[in-house]
């Protein structure tokens, strides 16, 4: 291992530890320095912090499962980020810029209100949904765009951003017309639409780990195809890469991700945009590094974000897609004014 990739890998992990233990031990409930001890028992010459039943039941069923769930689903979004970034040649690409969220939260929301006892069925309904719509949106949102630039439009990346954006748009209309007729589930999809990690012990996470185990190792696979698409179609093809194949596998696989993720977390936007950028240039473009590393930061960003959203108006408590969107929509916009500049 080189030293590039060592080093992402090291500081990745380091912080994914930090934000971790920081989000665990914090909160209401339980005194910081009580949690902490009882997290390094395990240790040598560390005793036991004697919690009972009540203040154990804080921690290693409410707050940890949260915080794994986090890890998970941050983790999730930073890499189909990366992923879809990589397949589309577009800095400007994320699991909502394309539309797939808004898609798989369309599914999602159906699924909630007409069907609210999809998650005892034999197969979890929600996930399933939700990839139909995630996919659903993105199919049409590259549609939209190759149709764009077939018709003489210029700027494939900004294209591309445009029609995720009005296909998102869409598909959040048709979405919030379905809420009006939620009736008593209402307040569920609102809560779910603002991204809430309020989860039922290890379900969530259980439901969640299959998917984001798969779908890692199908993108990772995929780095090496990645990086000979950034030099573009005709010349991945010279090199024996069918940059079609590769994109579609990518997409769908990454499709899934978001998906999954999505459908235990509600709506947080930002995560696949800002990470991936922050892991390129710490680290480079080479997608054997960018991606697992974005896996990890984004996993430690969504942990330090959720911390935020449980601690900032304690007791009270915002929807961590708030906390994600005050931060990330700022990064956008710097981004966004960075590239346009001539």
């Amino acid at each position: 291992m080189t030293s590039r990739p060592r080093a992402a890998v090291v500081f990745g992990s380091g912080l994914l530890m930090v934000a971790m233990v920081a989000s665990t031990v914090t909160g209401a409930g339980l005194p910081v320095g009580t949690a902490l001890r009882e997290i390094f028992s395990a240790l040598p010459f560390v005793g036991s912090a004697g919690l009972d039943p009540l203040e154990s039941g804080i921690l290693w069923d409410i707050r940890f499962p949260r915080v794994v769930l986090s890890c998970l689903v941050g983790a999730t979004l930073g890499l189909c980020g990366c992923a879809y970034q990589g397949s589309f040649r577009n800095p400007l690409v994320d699991p909502y810029l394309l539309g797939s969220a808004a898609g798989a939260g369309l599914g999602a929301t159906l699924a909630i209100v007409y069907a609210p006892g999809g998650r005892d069925w034999p197969v979890d309904l929600l996930p399933i949904a939700a990839f139909v719509g995630s996919l659903s949106a993105v199919g049409l949102s590259y549609m939209v765009g190759q149709s764009a630039i077939r018709q003489g439009a210029r700027g494939d990346s900004s294209v591309l951003v445009l029609a995720g954006i009005a296909v998102g748009s869409f598909f959040t209309a048709i979405q919030t017309l379905v809420q009006q007729q939620g009736n008593d589930n209402f307040r569920r999809v609102y809560a779910w639409l603002l991204g809430g990690l309020v989860t039922s012990g290890w379900t969530d996470v259980a439901l969640l780990l299959p998917y984001v185990v798969v779908v890692s190792v199908i993108i990772i696979g995929c780095a090496r195809h990645l990086d000979v698409l950034a030099v573009g179609d005709d010349e991945a093809r010279t090199l024996g890469v069918n940059p079609e194949r590769v994109r579609f596998v990518v997409v769908i696989v990454a499709s899934l991700g978001t998906a999954a993720a999505v459908s235990v977390s509600g709506l947080i936007g930002f995560v696949g945009l800002v990470v991936p950028h922050v892991v390129r240039l710490l680290f480079g473009t080479a997608h054997r590094i960018s991606l697992p590393a974005s896996a990890l930061f984004g996993a430690a960003l969504l942990a330090l974000a959720d911390l935020c959203a449980r601690t900032i108006l304690s007791p009270a408590e915002l929807p961590i897609g708030v906390v994600t969107a005050f931060f990330g929509a700022p990064f956008f916009a710097m981004l966004l004014i960075k590239r346009t500049r001539p």
